[in-house]
């Protein structure tokens, strides 16, 4: 991002954000000032993430400063999903993206056969000035809408995701596999061999691949030796093959309702690369000595074979916490207690905890959501999960401290202090549910958050306060510049432990694996590090638009089959408009428009961040729950409409 001077203007380059209403806005590179307004009518063909230059125009009293665009540096993207709509000869296509602002119109000759109520994917080929409607090619017709098949092509076509591997990608998977025991044997001498070490893999149940396992031994001075066991994929994958280049173009597997679109093959990824029960297989792993109490008293990073004795669901291994006696109780029981200790610990710290259930689906077979229901979490959950925190952790220290040109080229995770103007409306809501707490504007901790979080803790508004908190906070992402990682209160953390799932990670030990064999990073190496890494984040960003908009289209769906019937909600916003109201169960998120609440006229009071009644003074509040009907639904648009009951 930049700033520029010319003459008595000011120029400013960033990224635009477009909002559904059609209005722009680009920020300015230092925050301080806020962010730019550009009126629809000045947007001069930009679209929403676009690299833009603004022409800031000159500040008009204590108003935000607006602007228009004078240039599209470059597109974020070039094709578009949308519906194709024909009237009086003219084909159109209206796009699927709200923040879309304008139709495209196709010529016949461009129309590619589709037919009206088709979704199709569409490039602009023209597009002049801002007052033209932009003229689009279909480049592939994706089926008629409301279906499930062509709805879910729409989310991934639309972010640029193609579920097939190019066919260089599956010739060299077809050679690893027809290769791998012939390999695998020359490769056995060469690693420490952790095979007679008791290990078990800890996962979902509807989980393909297992990319980590924990083993566990006790020592003769009392303490235990316990290793995380990450699949080795850079062993398969190496760099400049077809592979790398595929795994590197899409970053990251992305989860949908109804499948999977991995980032390596089902070959590797679900096979050789998956740490499956009763089988030998290839891994890095980060082994510690570690006390009762989880503290690291030593830890060896290096290649590693294991043979994993046990496959647990999260819940059967719960079960096995919970049945207090059994083969594995002892264990898991060390490894619980280790991982309350580390989390306990890292709370003391600051560490940001935040407990939310994901939505899951029963579909049919066509597809169509029988049933929404929340995931459970368990304490194994949280077993694994600090085990992974822990070894991303020291992976990052150990880096960081043998000297600073490693520093420059390693791969952290990091995550921004809060932007002051969010703590600042958190702080505003906080005190309109009664809580009487000052945050601090200027370097604000971690543990600033997490006193507050404490506050809430069993309130009936805790969920909500945690959405508001992490809205408020920024997002994590992947660079070789640490800066350390708020939300874990921790100086160093980098992803090592999903490499299956995760681009980075798979750099990550490449590069951990050159620092072992003391191979220097070349300067070029270093600025493609930086490179990965910002795509990465993109990717990261992207893919979970694409998870968030298949969640929504299912719950859309879902609650469309359910119109006229009742549940409870509770309320997670409030504009001049309406109210919005998440139901209970499904988390559907829907809006009450103001109109539709018949006992008084209401309006939104900001400074009381509630909606009140003019005559009764009848008040709805963030967090008050409330019995909700399903209205109307439009599931193209996502939309749900409720009223209250």
């Amino acid at each position: 991002m930049t700033q520029k001077q010319k003459g008595a203007s000011q120029y400013i380059e960033d990224v635009i954000f477009i909002t559904r209403t059609g209005v722009g806005f680009v920020a300015f590179p230092d925050k301080k000032d806020g962010e730019v307004r550009i009126e629809n009518r000045l947007l001069n063909t930009a679209l929403n993430g676009d690299f833009v230059r603004v022409l800031v125009y000159p500040k008009k009293d204590e108003k935000q400063r607006s602007g228009e665009i004078e240039k599209i540096i470059a597109r974020a993207k070039e094709t578009f999903v949308g519906t194709l709509y024909s009237e009086r000869g003219v084909v159109t296509v209206r796009p699927q993206d709200s923040r879309f602002y304008t139709h495209i119109v196709i010529p016949r000759e461009e129309s590619k056969g589709a037919k009206e109520g088709e979704k199709v994917l569409v490039k602009i080929v023209e597009w002049k000035t801002g007052k033209d409607i932009p003229l689009g090619s279909i480049i592939e017709v994706l089926g008629k809408k409301g279906e499930h098949e062509t709805e879910i092509q729409a989310i991934l076509r639309d972010r640029g995701i193609i579920d097939e591997f190019p066919n260089a990608v599956e010739e060299e998977t077809r050679m690893i596999v027809s290769k791998y025991t012939e390999r695998l044997i020359k490769e056995l001498p060469t690693r420490r061999d952790m095979r007679k070490t008791l290990t078990c893999t800890i996962d979902p149940e509807d989980a393909k691949d297992f990319d980590d396992a924990l083993s566990i031994q006790k020592l003769s001075n009392g303490n235990y030796e316990v290793g995380v066991h990450i699949a080795d994929v850079s062993f398969f994958v190496r760099k400049g093959m077809a592979l790398d280049i595929e795994a590197a173009r899409r970053s990251n597997s992305l989860y949908l309702v109804d499948r999977t679109i991995p980032m390596l093959p089902s070959a590797l990824s679900n096979d050789l690369c998956s740490l499956k029960p009763n089988e030998d297989r290839l891994t890095f792993g980060a082994v510690f000595e570690m006390t009762p109490l989880g503290i690291v008293k030593n830890r060896w990073f290096g290649k590693t074979i294991i043979h994993s004795n046990k496959r647990f669901t999260y819940e059967e291994a719960q079960g096995v916490l919970l049945g207090k006696s059994g083969n594995w109780h002892a264990e898991l029981s060390v490894l619980n207690t280790m991982a309350k200790h580390i989390r306990a610990k890292r709370e003391d710290e600051g560490a940001l905890s935040f407990d939310h259930d994901e939505v899951k689906f029963e579909l049919d077979a066509k597809g169509v959501p029988l049933r929404v229901f929340r995931k459970k979490s368990f304490d194994t959950n949280k077993l694994i999960e600090e085990f992974m925190i822990l070894a991303n952790r020291e992976v990052a220290q150990y880096m960081s401290a043998k000297n600073p040109h490693i520093q420059q080229s390693f791969i952290y995770r990091v995550h921004d202090l809060p932007d002051a103007d969010k703590i600042k409306e958190l702080e505003r809501v906080m005190r309109a549910l009664g809580y009487e707490i000052t945050l601090r504007k200027k370097n604000i901790t971690s543990k600033d958050i997490a006193n507050l979080l404490k506050q809430v803790k069993g309130a009936p508004h805790e969920e909500m306060v945690h959405m508001l908190t992490v809205r408020a906070l920024a997002k994590a992402i992947y660079t070789t510049k640490n800066i350390g990682h708020f939300g874990l209160s921790l100086k160093h953390y980098t992803h090592f432990t999903s490499p299956i799932r995760r681009y980075p990670d798979l750099v990550v030990h490449r590069l951990l694996l050159k620092n072992l064999q003391k191979e220097k990073v070349s300067l070029e190496d270093l600025r493609r590090y930086e490179a990965v890494s910002r795509y990465a984040t993109q990717a990261e960003i992207s893919a979970q638009e694409a998870e968030r908009a298949s969640v929504k289209y299912k719950q859309s769906e879902y609650m469309a089959a359910r119109v006229g019937h009742t549940f409870d909600g509770i309320i997670t916003g409030l504009t001049e408009r309406g109210i919005f109201v998440s139901e209970a169960e499904t988390l559907s998120e829907g809006m009450v428009s103001l109109r539709d609440i018949g006992d008084d006229y209401y309006m939104y009071d900001e400074k009381k961040v509630a909606i009140i009644g003019r005559k009764t003074k009848k008040k709805y509040s963030l967090g008050d729950k409330v019995r909700i009907k399903v209205k109307k639904v439009d599931v193209e648009a996502r939309l749900i409409d409720y009223i209250f009951t």
